[in-house]
């Protein structure tokens, strides 16, 4: 097999390149000795795969079974967004008369740790393990076609999610089922491919355990924060309000900068004419 970043040949086996340290994706030897490169179709490919070494060409992965797996990170994602920044809310913006004020530094930094979250998350993991908590429970592993370092490959992969994901993945959607190997835009800049594997019994129990871990810590963690009083404590830099979330007798409102929108609660109340 040879090696993806320096084109050495080593063992089948191998899990790093003994001469250049590499990482070595799980998977690799399959698309080695399948003769994977531009032009080729699965079909080509699998015949290759076949008549060289006896191997099975590596399965491609259901859209169906991606966007499932994309569903449960999401799911994973969202209770560790909801706890993280509930805890900065409550820190560096001030609650006072049933009206939220958010500062231009406490969504500074829901930003830069929702991003922090999201790379450790999908871009670490998918470098390290070739798959996320998502994609164990559903059976699905990311692995690399092209060139790229196991950590950029998988960055320009989640970075470009943002435009597969536009319309609801529909121009991912497209994208994949164009494509002979099911890849969306992002998988086409980053020289990836998603393919079927079987994780054993007890990664994918520990996966399911992770996640209904997560969601019954938000649960649990949320409403703990928000009861707390705010520290009030946040820099004078960057104090500035920006965005009022509060409530009236009859209306719930939502104000950015000069923009106010309200949400009517109660129905005003009719008045008659006396007779």
């Amino acid at each position: 097999m040879e090696c993806p970043h320096c084109y050495r040949q080593i063992k089948a086996e191998a899990k790093s390149c003994p001469a250049c340290g590499g990482y070595i994706p799980p998977g690799q030897h399959l698309l080695d000795a399948a003769g994977l490169t531009e032009g080729e179709t699965p079909k080509t490919v699998a015949a290759a795969a076949s008549s060289r070494s006896g191997c099975y060409a590596p399965r491609l992965a259901k859209l169906g079974d991606r966007f499932n797996a994309f569903v449960l990170d999401t799911i994973v994602l969202f209770g560790l967004f909801a706890m993280a920044d509930a805890w900065i809310f409550m820190r560096w913006s001030s609650f006072d008369n049933a009206e939220l004020s958010l500062t231009a530094a406490s969504l500074l930094a829901v930003l830069m740790t929702n991003a922090a979250i999201f790379f450790i998350y999908t871009c670490v993991l998918e470098a390290s393990c070739g798959a996320t908590v998502g994609k164990v429970i559903v059976g699905i592993r990311v692995v690399r076609t092209g060139r790229r370092g196991a950590l950029s490959a998988a960055a320009i992969r989640n970075l470009l999610r943002f435009v597969d994901a536009v319309g609801l993945y529909v121009i991912g959607a497209i994208v994949a089922g164009c494509s002979p190997w099911r890849q969306r835009l992002g998988d086409l800049s980053a020289g990836t491919m998603v393919v079927e594997e079987q994780f054993g019994t007890v990664s994918r129990v520990v996966a399911t355990v992770l996640t209904a871990a997560v969601l019954c810590g938000a649960g649990w963690a949320v409403p703990r924060i928000c009861a707390q009083e705010s520290a009030n404590q946040h820099p004078p830099y960057l104090n500035q309000v920006v965005v009022r979330v509060g409530r009236t007798d009859r209306t719930a409102y939502f104000r950015v900068a000069r923009l106010q929108f309200d949400v009517q609660l109660e129905p005003k109340p009719v008045t008659t004419a006396a007779r």
